[in-house]
């Protein structure tokens, strides 16, 4: 339990060092074409290229010394409309959202909105997705935790009729 606590206080300070640091950058994560921008306090990453992702969406490792931190940390920025598979972590995931709007879904429970400071912790196991609303881009630092247990584990990607059933609800506020 110690070793998990130092590790989330480092991942902290990691986190919190950058957002101090930050000051008068405005460096876009999205292309000057998107209507959309977030503030860039990490690089935006490379392309994700596989077919666990609806969209497009990037990742900057920040960390992955799991032999030395038994964690990794990573940026993830999603354009508008774009969002990952149900997938679980075994060793669980926490989420930081650090620009942007998204969405958050375990399996059985109703779309969550996420906003920029809202901290999401995910339980091992837990079959899940996340990803950018249609109308804005999100970022989010993931913290995968207790990564010996092993990595991801994909499912089928969210529908289209799942994943645009929160715009039906939040029109009605």
């Amino acid at each position: 339990m110690n070793r998990l606590k130092v590790i989330f206080s480092a991942c902290l300070v990691v986190i919190m060092t950058a957002c101090s640091n930050k000051s008068d950058n405005t460096e876009s994560t999205m292309g000057r074409n998107n209507d959309v921008c977030l503030n860039a306090i990490f690089p935006k990453g490379e392309k994700i290229g596989n077919n666990n992702f609806e969209g497009v969406a990037y990742l900057q490792w920040l960390m992955n010394d799991t032999e030395n931190f038994d964690c990794t940390l990573g940026n993830v920025t999603f354009e508008p409309g774009c969002r990952n598979s149900w997938h679980s972590h075994p060793g669980g995931q926490i989420l930081i959202v650090i620009a942007g709007e998204g969405y958050y879904q375990e399996r059985g429970i109703p779309i969550r909105l996420i906003k920029k400071g809202d901290i999401i912790p995910i339980k091992p196991d837990v079959v899940h997705w996340h990803g950018a609303t249609p109308d804005s881009p999100m970022e989010h630092l993931a913290i995968g935790t207790r990564s010996n247990m092993g990595p991801a584990v994909w499912y089928e990607p969210v529908s289209d009729e799942d994943y645009y059933i929160i715009t039906a609800t939040t029109n009605n506020y």
